[in-house]
């Protein structure tokens, strides 16, 4: 194109080129041309390169129909204005086909973060359970200051490296009865300990199985203000049982509330929903179940469970 108007230049045809019709057919055959030449878009009246208007609409409309749009749509920039004007149309054009794939470009990286998020969030090989006599709860968090007790984790599935949170289960073992109480098993642990921890763990949180010790009180609850949450599993009775004082162990838990850790459940709590007639509080809510009944005197219950059982087993439990 710049050839066909330097021979227009040297002809004197100085007032108005008219550039030949056989020019766009000749555009069309000659890729090198397109990549090189400037036309106007009418959508903004800026001049792009076919390159440039590609890069923007790709995505938004097919490879012909750019093609076709460029040839067809966009006109071709008239005359030569010199190597300033050209310069300064370059360094125009420049920050609009930035501007353009901008947006482009930042949705890419939105799309990039958001896979690797994905891939981190998504659920990874947590690793065999402990078997016997191995233990998984020294870390992350440290707690040799603390007396162990139990004597394995069996079951327990392997703590994460990078726990999104890092919470203890934490436990009361009266030592002058059998393997520490009658909710515990022959290592120590009650019976649902390691199903709870190995819930945290696989949503990946840390989960340390940890006793409390009423002649370490104050090292314990030192020790557990590294953790962003506790679960305490501690049955009512059992600290009293073991020689500790309920009071305060509950005292202390409610100082780690009001500092701003998550604990479950809270005293509070327990001391108010604890009771088992709780749950006929909570019976026609969506986490309750409106079958659940209370009992206060044998006639109620010769009646009523009497009356449930014909619908589906029960299960009895002491109101306390």
């Amino acid at each position: 194109l710049e050839a066909v108007l330097d021979q227009y230049v040297l002809l004197g045809h100085l007032q108005e080129i008219q550039v030949p019709r056989v020019l766009p057919s000749v555009l069309r055959l000659s890729p090198t041309a397109m990549s090189v030449e400037k036309r106007v878009d009418p959508d903004d009246g800026e001049a792009y390169t076919f390159e440039e208007l590609s890069t923007f609409y790709k995505g938004k409309y097919k490879k012909n129909e750019i093609k076709a749009y460029w040839e067809d749509t966009c006109k071709p920039v008239k005359g030569k204005k010199g190597a300033k004007a050209k310069a300064k149309g370059k360094a125009k054009a420049e920050p609009k086909a930035k501007a353009k794939a901008e947006p482009k470009a930042k949705a890419k990286a939105k799309a990039k973060a958001k896979a690797e998020a994905k891939a981190e969030s998504a659920p990874k090989a947590l690793g065999k359970p402990a078997t016997a006599g191995q233990s998984r709860s020294a870390k992350p968090v440290n707690v040799l200051a603390l007396t162990k007790i139990s004597k394995d984790d069996l079951g327990l599935l392997p703590q994460p490296a990078k726990p999104r949170f890092k919470t203890a289960l934490v436990e009361i073992y009266i030592r002058d009865q059998p393997y520490g109480g009658a909710d515990k098993s022959s290592n120590g642990h009650r019976y649902d300990s390691i199903p709870f921890a190995n819930g945290m763990i696989s949503a990946g949180m840390s989960c340390q199985l940890i006793n409390y010790v009423h002649q370490e009180h104050d090292t314990f609850f030192e020790v557990v203000k590294a953790f962003d949450a506790l679960i305490v599993r501690c049955n009512p009775g059992q600290i009293k049982a073991d020689g500790g004082s309920q009071e305060k162990f509950d005292d202390s838990m409610r100082a780690l509330r009001k500092a701003g850790m998550q604990v479950w459940p809270s005293p509070d709590v327990m001391e108010f929903m604890g009771a088992k007639d709780a749950l006929c509080k909570i019976a026609t809510l969506s986490i309750g179940l409106e079958d659940t009944l209370a009992y206060y005197d044998a006639g109620l219950f010769a009646t009523g469970f009497k009356k449930t059982m014909a619908f589906q087993p029960r299960v009895i439990k002491q109101n306390r």
